[in-house]
């Protein structure tokens, strides 16, 4: 029997732009399957421009039923954009952390959050009219403080952020809106998120 995946999150989980086959977590799925692990594709719960807050009435509308063998997390960027507190989002991203892990069984160590990439370098930041400097200092609080509570729950955090400040300015690596991640950004999300989930799913039945 195939296990079960449960992808949450905002534009970059539904993969706003791009087709289904190029999410990234669809992306990460069909790879481990590549390496032998028997993974469905994923039951996703994502909408573009979703909050902490906006996430959690998601997951509750959706009622998923776990347990899942596989939890992924990423969200927090509409939470800067709209200029949402750090302390806030910290108390949300703690309890939508803890009912990922709720999901997952309460196996811990079956989450995997990929931290949100630097939508400043993009050409939509570009001509936003905001303080990328601000944007660029911002993305980093969120991620790390989102980093800190997952260690203190002993769950996996993979940062990709550098990677999209690497390739922000490269046309193929953004979407036609400008602003999302093309299918060829998120092949790099997932390749490094490989490693990690495949450790998490070893011996995985």
């Amino acid at each position: 029997m195939a296990l079960r995946y449960l992808a949450l999150g905002d534009s970059y989980t539904i993969g706003e732009a791009v087709d289904v086959d190029g999410r990234w977590p669809h992306r990460l799925a069909a790879a481990l399957r590549a390496e032998g692990v028997a993974l469905a594709e994923p039951q996703t719960i994502a909408t573009t421009g979703w909050t902490t807050d906006e996430l959690n009435a998601g997951i509750d509308a959706a009622a998923p039923q776990g347990p899942f063998d596989f939890v992924s997390l990423l969200i927090g960027v509409n939470n800067q954009y709209r200029g949402r507190a750090l302390d806030e989002y910290r108390v949300q991203f703690q309890a939508l952390l803890q009912r990922a892990i709720g999901f997952a069984g309460g196996r811990a160590e079956r989450v995997l959050v990929l931290a949100f990439p630097d939508w400043g370098v993009t050409p939509f930041g570009a001509g936003s009219g905001r303080d990328l400097a601000q944007v660029a200092a911002q993305t980093d609080a969120f991620n790390a403080a989102a980093a800190a509570i997952c260690a203190a729950h002993g769950v996996a955090f993979v940062d990709i952020t550098d990677i999209s400040r690497a390739h922000g300015h490269d046309p193929a690596m953004i979407a036609d809106d400008g602003l999302h991640p093309s299918a060829a950004m998120y092949a790099l999300w997932s390749a490094r998120a490989l490693p990690v989930a495949t450790r998490m799913l070893a011996g995985a039945d």
